[in-house]
């Protein structure tokens, strides 16, 4: 285990972002807490994790991956046989209190069950049980982070730069990286339990619109080794994919003590929710009722729990769901009204947030022109891969009933890709980028990132080098877009992607071409110019002269220190590339690329070429530059 040898002083305070940091990242003292100044190297060789069911590894930005699950030869029933313990009834006059006849007739069987201490923690067979000490999606095989990359790491740094994270990050691509880096297989860091580990990073992928992911990081440790914060993250991953029956074997184990607790009401109606799928949909519907009438929770929100337990057995009930006064949408809320086919009207949706556009555009359960709809934002957020969006539109053109703009739009897709002449094709990826909002625009270039590929190097399309090539990079086709590099002049935004997305680039930048393009820069502030020199600087492919003339025309600075500069440095210094991602990620934050500085854009891209994430850091670089 490689250690560094300056001792380690934790404050032991959280972490703590304040919007005004998340709005100007210029004065970020208040990043991390005072002691955060050495990070530790993953250890190596890394333990080989437990068996487990594995995920392959999806294209990079890709939505999800699918489980494959191994064979288990099941034993002879003398190998597995083991004594059950029968709790002991505690005699009159112990001091513990048993309930009355009249309490007993008034449980339900699971509080029944809880009370008379019948439920055992585990409901799977010991053979069968999995370690949680390296819970994830993605083995390292697969593309994940080493499995002990945190292991030697004080867990207050760990903690702190993933639950200080709110999940929006300004950058596509690193929105890919930091879901990369949370849903692989990861030893906990030092004094953490494995269960809150994997809590942390399943609530952070909630965050972040990744609600698959979470739901496949929970569903890899053992509903018996849930810890509390393990059972909310999971609560908040089956509500965020409107699968809520699949949180029924935590609702077993653990839903009595949530519930009892009083703190959240999605317990109590989560449990109901599982009787009603276990036999006892009548019984639900009752319980249901009453709880509408204590008014545990909001009436539409009672009125969906019954319309999901309606559909469950014999007990059917006709259910109308009524918007009138409702004026929020919640995830609660929002999981159940589409997991029944409700769509909540446009008045919620259009104020509830991009997140609810993530969820949406993974829903199978909704529309092709509603996950369409979503999926424009999706896909420049990085949830959606061009592929993934490639697919969508394609279901759209093949469905004879949908009509309107979203055929037209995906009949563009298919000129993109089939139309006879090169400028016809170019002229229908033109009308599918044709949009005034900066993240939809950039999603439909994700979407044609193929179709531009195939275009040929041709001198008629110069014009529009800039756009093709911000399309390919969007997916990641860095060798497709370096054949336009002769049609990309010295200094235009095409050069400009080039010059930092290029993986075999050789030599340095010279000065002039980079005035070159700040002249013709009509960014606010010359953002593109101050991000281009800082992407530059990140890859080592200016000198340094060169980056401190153009800093000072520009007025910049990008050797100034910060806290998380600081740290972000010494987790590459010492190798660790999960610890950078995940301190990337955190120095990300925002929604639009005007929440980033060119200081740490500087940062972020040295920090994750030294680690070894050069592709990753070449193509954040690209993107700020495109979308700056």
């Amino acid at each position: 285990m490689t250690r560094i040898a300056a001792p380690l002083l934790f404050a032991g305070a959280i972490l703590g972002l304040s919007a005004a940091w998340v709005g100007a990242q210029d004065s970020p003292e208040s990043l991390l807490p005072p002691g955060f100044d050495e990070p530790r190297a993953p250890t190596r060789p890394s333990p080989a994790p437990p068996p487990a069911a594995a995920l392959p590894r999806s294209n990079p930005g890709g939505p999800r991956v699918s489980a494959t699950s191994s064979p288990v030869v099941q034993p002879l029933p003398a190998e597995t046989s083991a004594s059950v313990a029968i709790p002991p009834v505690a005699a009159a006059g112990s001091g513990s209190r048993l309930p009355s006849l009249e309490m007993l007739e008034k449980l339900s069987p699971d509080q029944l069950e809880d009370v008379l201490g019948l439920k055992p923690k585990f409901d799977i067979p010991p053979n069968a049980r999995r370690s949680a000490m390296a819970a994830g999606v993605i083995d390292e095989q697969e593309g994940g982070m080493a499995v002990g990359s945190l292991a030697a790491q004080d867990a207050t740094l760990v903690r702190a730069a993933i639950a200080g994270n709110n999940g929006m990050l300004v950058s596509r691509w690193g929105h890919i990286l930091l879901r990369r880096a949370l849903a692989s297989r990861l030893a906990p860091p030092l004094g953490m339990d494995p269960a809150d580990f994997a809590a942390l990073r399943a609530a952070l992928l909630v965050r972040m619109g990744e609600a698959e992911a979470a739901r496949a990081l929970v569903q890899d440790i053992d509903s018996g080794d849930y810890t509390s914060a393990l059972t909310a993250a999971a609560l908040d991953a089956y509500v965020a994919t409107a699968d809520f029956t699949g949180i029924c074997p935590a609702v077993a184990t653990h839903g009595a003590a949530q519930g009892d607790s009083g703190r959240d009401p999605r317990w109590q109606i989560a449990q109901i929710i599982c009787s009603g799928f276990q036999g006892d949909g009548a019984g639900a519907l009752t319980r249901l009722d009453r709880a509408l009438y204590r008014g545990v929770m909001p009436r539409i929100d009672m009125l969906l729990a019954q319309k999901y337990v309606g559909a469950a057995g014999k007990a059917q009930r006709a259910v109308t769901i009524e918007w009138d006064g409702v004026d929020e949408i919640t995830p609660w809320r929002y999981g159940l009204a589409i997991a029944v086919g409700v769509e909540p009207p446009a008045r919620l949706m259009d104020q509830a947030g991009p997140r609810y556009s993530y969820i949406a555009a993974t829903a199978p359960m909704l529309g092709l022109a509603s996950r369409a709809a979503a999926a424009d934002r999706a896909a420049g957020a990085g949830i959606l891969s061009s592929a993934a969006m490639v697919d969508l539109y394609s279901q759209l053109y093949s469905d004879d009933e949908i009509t309107g703009d979203w055929s037209d739009r995906a009949g563009k897709l298919r000129d993109a890709y089939l139309a006879a002449s090169a400028r016809s094709r170019l002229a229908a990826m033109r009308d599918l980028w044709g949009s005034d909002d900066p993240l939809l625009r950039y999603s439909r270039q994700v979407l044609t990132a193929y179709a531009a590929a195939r275009l040929p190097i041709d001198d008629t399309l110069q014009d529009d080098a800039g756009d093709i090539i911000v399309s390919m990079l969007s997916a990641g086709l860095d060798a497709n877009a370096v054949r336009w590099a002769g049609l990309a002049k010295s200094g235009s935004e095409g050069w400009a992607l080039l010059a930092v997305a290029d993986p075999d680039a050789r030599g340095e930048v010279g000065r002039s071409a980079i005035d070159d393009f700040t002249k013709s820069d009509a960014s606010p502030d010359k953002r593109k110019s101050a991000f281009l020199l800082a992407g530059l600087a990140g890859l080592g492919r200016v000198s340094s002269s060169t980056v401190g003339n153009v800093a000072g025309d520009l007025k910049i600075d990008l050797a100034g220190q910060t806290r998380w500069t600081g740290i972000i440095d010494r987790a590459a210094a010492v190798d660790n590339p999960e610890l950078v991602a995940l301190l990337a990620g955190l120095g990300m934050q925002g929604q639009t690329w005007d929440k980033m500085t060119p200081r740490f854009l500087y940062h972020i891209v040295a920090a994750l070429r030294r680690v070894g994430l050069e592709p990753e850091a070449r193509m954040i670089a690209a993107e700020a530059v495109a979308r700056g």
